[in-house]
């Protein structure tokens, strides 16, 4: 783990103007547009990032298209691909200490989250795909002795991947590393808010050994240059973590361009269920706070409403509170702050926005609701809990994506699936109880593709991570991520 006194040497490093990433070098953007980089730890500009255009887009997208079919990436042995990864890999784990305190000063996270969930997370994404890719094989069809069938396993071409700026290498490693194994060129267009450590990301790509153009970088605004992203002709796919309506608008894209295909990880508002028999309901209060306070509430997967059981509700909510009241909020570059600032001045309004509306309509708030530490500068919120919260208010139906927990009663199990699956959304959830039997049939009944029993999150590279209903299409993280990126040809020959 990183040490305080490496924290605050790198917390004053110089970054100043960064270019966009294009044809394995840094570029300016077509229109010499720069964006400010504002730091949600003390609210001011720290460096400045490319203002990336529909033209920079097209410029990342031929030099992507024309890496692939030259074929030095696409065509080359997965052994060779496997190795320049496993470099790749490498050299963010050397470079892990400068690429925490980066992503950290760009969006606040706190350092203790942010040092294993973004770079150490890369890295070990990155080499997870390495490590598989010279293990996937082709298939023989079982036909008639006089023919045989082939199925090929082909790189799509050309990838865009657009991501959030909670996670920004996470979940960016988790579309950029399958898609490179299986031979793909990538245009990655980062969030404009969280954009440095993806540049820095594809600049360690290069000295790794993939050949220019085969990872390209487009900061900008995501209405100019993801839009242009998702229009463009010459790219094959978009892998996208993000808002359901931004979401739809890359369906959108999709049919009035080439018919890309969209591959998409929305948002959720996932239930956390917790029964009367959980077997620890102290342990079970402190992973569910964690569950949703952590990086500020900015997680997917976080459990924004809560289910307890009512013949332990009262003892739950002391808990809860309490394991809530002790979390520290602070500078995120602090070791000992457990959660950080919230992503932005414009995010910290939404969140408080929704505080407001709970309160309008009749849910009791339990701790928080209000902007803390303003003296910093930065964009800091109380965790904060509501109770009393029905089914028909937005706090219950609407992803937040901020530190705001609404807790509702069940009775019995058929109310508590009730309540779970009364949503558009089916990203995430969790049940907490000692019966083997109840765990299996709320695993099978909940709406969710993720069902954590007797913990919440955690789980690791080897499983997969989407959503059901408005959460999502396709699937992040394991080895079925490999399939969003290959075609699949038959060779049926005659014999």
């Amino acid at each position: 783990m990183i040490s305080q006194n490496a924290i605050d040497a790198l917390r004053k490093t110089e970054i100043g103007e960064r270019g966009l990433f294009i044809d394995g070098v840094q570029a300016a953007a077509t229109s010499g547009a720069t964006l400010a980089v504002i730091s949600p730890i003390d609210g001011r500009a720290f460096a400045s990032i490319a203002d990336g255009n529909a033209a920079d887009i097209d410029r990342a997208v031929r030099s992507a298209r024309k890496a692939f079919e030259k074929g030095l990436w696409s065509r080359a042995a997965p052994a060779f691909r496997k190795k320049v990864l496993t470099k790749f890999a490498e050299l963010i784990e050397k470079h892990v200490d400068e690429l925490a305190v980066l992503g950290v000063r760009d969006n606040g996270t706190e350092i203790g989250m942010a040092y294993k969930a973004e770079p150490l997370s890369a890295a070990g994404t990155i080499r997870y795909y390495a490590e598989a890719i010279d293990k996937v094989y082709g298939e023989i069809a079982p036909t008639a002795d006089n023919v045989l069938g082939l199925i090929h396993r082909e790189p799509l071409g050309v990838v865009g991947v657009i991501v959030p700026w909670n996670f920004p290498l996470m979940i960016g490693a988790w579309k950029i590393a399958p898609a490179l194994a299986t031979g793909n060129s990538v245009v990655v267009k980062p969030p404009e808010i969280a954009s440095l450590t993806l540049l820095r990301l594809a600049e360690l790509a290069s000295e790794a050994g993939l050949p220019e153009g085969v990872f390209n970088v487009v900061t900008g605004h995501g209405a100019v240059a993801g839009e242009a992203l998702g229009l463009h002709m010459d790219v094959d796919a978009i892998a996208f973590t993000g808002s359901g309506p931004v979401g739809r608008r890359l369906l959108e894209y999709s049919a009035r361009s080439n018919l890309k295909r969209v591959f998409l990880e929305l948002g959720g508002k996932s239930p956390n269920i917790v029964f009367a028999d959980a077997p620890d309901l102290k342990q079970a209060a402190v992973v569910s706070a964690n569950g949703i306070f952590r990086n500020s509430g900015q997680v997917c997967v976080a459990g924004s409403r809560l289910l307890v059981q009512s013949s332990v509700y009262d003892l739950f909510m002391d808990e809860l509170v309490s394991a809530t009241t002790r979390l520290k909020v602070g500078d995120p570059l602090d070791l000992a702050s457990d959660i950080g600032a919230v992503s932005s001045a414009e995010q910290l309004d939404k969140n408080l926005g929704f505080v407001a509306m709970a309160q309008a309509e009749g849910a009791r708030l339990v701790a928080g609701g209000e902007r803390i530490l303003t003296e910093t500068g930065g964009s800091y919120m109380a965790p904060t809990i509501f109770e009393n919260v029905t089914q028909e208010m937005q706090l219950a139906r609407e992803e937040v994506f901020g530190p705001v927990l609404g807790v509702m009663r069940f009775e019995t199990e058929e109310e508590a699936v009730h309540l779970a699956n009364s949503t558009v959304y089916g990203l995430a959830s969790a049940v907490w109880t000692a019966n083997l039997s109840t765990a299996h049939r709320m695993v099978r009944a909940i709406n969710a593709g993720v069902v954590h029993v007797n913990t919440y999150g955690g789980a690791d590279i080897t499983v997969p991570l989407g959503g059901v209903k408005q959460s999502g299409s396709g699937r992040d993280k394991s080895l079925h991520a490999l399939e969003k990126f290959v075609d699949l040809k038959t060779a049926w020959i005659a014999l």
